[in-house]
């Protein structure tokens, strides 16, 4: 048998060869994320740290995120677009805006969209309220337990009590 067999070299250095060229074998940075970006929108700062798991070179990131901009493969404006498309219907502005925040839209962006979320706040409100619960609290634990889901899908307390007062008037 040759010397060089795996089973006759040392484990842990045919381990490390072994993983050494698993990295470096695959798709490519930009076949990455354009793979990324054709099942749905992402943020610049979404994108990049989704590719940092793929290696350790930040500047070839940055110049791949770059070029994907000017090559209008990535837009921050769009992902905000594309989040409020699926999300609004269950979401208030406040969690919107947070999760924006979160993905590195800037703030002007941000503050654009919160505002124009805001005049279909009480509806978007009212109807995820409605299908999870349908009936005005009949005690203070109720009210606790519907005001906090309210709040944590990112409604204000005072859409919570609009939508209480606009059920007690359906009910009468």
């Amino acid at each position: 048998m040759m010397d060089d067999e795996p089973f006759e070299s040392d484990p842990d250095e045919f381990a490390s060869r072994l993983a050494g060229s698993h990295k470096a074998s695959g798709p490519s940075l930009k076949a990455r994320a354009i793979d990324f970006l054709s099942r749905r929108e992402h943020s610049r700062v979404e994108l990049q740290r989704k590719l940092q798991r793929h290696t350790d070179d930040l500047d070839a990131i940055e110049s791949l995120l770059d070029d994907l901009e000017r090559e209008r493969w990535l837009s921050d404006e769009r992902f905000a677009h594309s989040l409020i498309n699926r999300k609004a219907h269950k979401l208030g502005s406040r969690r919107i805006a947070q999760e924006l925040r979160q993905n590195g839209v800037d703030s002007d962006t941000v503050n654009l969209i919160t505002e124009s979320l805001r005049d279909t706040e009480f509806d978007r409100a009212f109807e995820v309220w409605d299908r999870k619960f349908g009936s005005v609290p009949a005690d203070q634990k109720e009210y606790a337990r519907q005001c906090r889901f309210i709040l944590s899908r990112g409604f204000s307390s005072d859409v919570f009590n609009k939508i209480l007062a606009a059920a007690k008037n359906i009910d009468q």
